[in-house]
């Protein structure tokens, strides 16, 4: 956790040891976190402690951070600088060079701080072209997940379905199988336009390459979510309700689920940071301590999956924890 001295990343450092979910490293100053602890009443046992500046391997990370990116405009100076300056900077190294198994970030600071570093260490995994964000939605009686709401403002139909498989894999890793929508403003070219058809095309595109996925598109958002809609589209291949919304510009997506959280009646976790080659999750700025307690759990899973390849906890019955609504 760059952000070791946030009043909410302190309290979730606790709640994430006193689950058992990880072992957690914050960064920053230790007299400062220790005051801040105190203030709060937390404890920290069990919470590790690193000073960025005291360590002794800023210049072991300066190096490996210079050789990396020395042909991208940055000198060994800038290098040891960007990681004296930015403990997000820091984290990722840690992460690069094996130090830590995760990094959870942007409790302070905007998104785009906390991207930028996470794509100039860690990198996209190999074969994957594009980032997306990915929030979860989790109401009363089903989960949902929504593509991309952070990064792509307006996807080609190649990058859409690159997203759409991003998305639909990282909900299978967390047990549970998707099955995906690609959304538009028409319903399977009812409404012939530019946008519809980059949709269209963007489901024929994943079809193609992954048969194995259950996805249909393109599609409206209650003919997603609805089978009784979809009636009338007897020859749609998706099953039931859909689980994973992928939507066809930034706009839509950022909206959607901004709407569901001011709406209320669901807890929007996320957003989950696809196609890095580290597990890396960004946070909303003064996300709540539910939200960093249940994105660190994601992060774990995404950690063990890595590390092992073993199976990974389904998050419905985290996300219906008593870890939710607790403060």
């Amino acid at each position: 956790f760059p952000e070791g001295d946030h009043d909410h990343i302190i309290r979730a450092a606790r709640r994430v040891v006193d689950a058992g979910i990880a072992f957690p490293t914050l960064l920053g100053k230790e007299e400062r976190i220790r005051a801040e602890a105190l203030d709060l009443g937390v404890q920290l046992d069990g919470i590790e402690i690193v000073d960025p500046l005291l360590t002794g391997k800023l210049t072991t990370y300066s190096e490996a951070y210079f050789q990396a990116r020395s042909r991208k405009g940055v000198t060994s100076l800038s290098a040891e600088r960007d990681l004296r300056e930015s403990r997000t900077a820091y984290a990722m190294m840690m992460l690069k060079q094996g130090d830590t198994d995760g990094v959870v970030a942007g409790a302070r600071q905007d998104y785009p701080a906390t991207i930028r570093p996470a794509l100039r260490v860690i990198g996209l995994k190999a074969g994957v072209s594009v980032a997306c964000g990915m929030y979860m939605v989790v109401t009363k009686r089903n989960v949902y997940f929504l593509a991309d709401t952070t990064i792509n403002i307006d996807p080609d139909a190649s990058t859409l379905a690159e997203i759409a498989v991003l998305a639909a894999e990282r909900v299978r890793e967390l047990g549970i199988e998707p099955r995906v929508a690609m959304l538009s403003f028409s319903n399977f070219g009812d409404a012939p336009h530019a946008q519809s058809k980059k949709v269209a095309d963007a489901t024929r595109i994943v079809k193609a390459r992954r048969p194995d996925l259950i996805i249909d598109g393109e599609m409206q958002a209650n003919v997603a979510l609805d089978p009784e809609d979809r009636k009338n589209y007897p020859f749609s291949s998706l099953v039931g309700a859909a689980n994973v919304l992928v939507f066809p510009n930034l706009d839509a997506g950022n909206a959607a689920y901004k709407l569901l959280a001011v709406a209320g009646g669901a807890d929007i976790v996320g957003p989950m940071l696809l196609g890095m080659n580290q597990p890396v999750s960004v946070l909303q700025q003064n996300a709540s301590v539910d939200s960093i307690v249940h994105m660190t759990a994601i992060t774990v899973s995404q950690a063990h999956r890595k590390a092992d390849s073993i199976p990974v906890t389904p998050p419905l019955s985290m996300a219906m924890d008593p870890l939710f609504g607790r403060e």
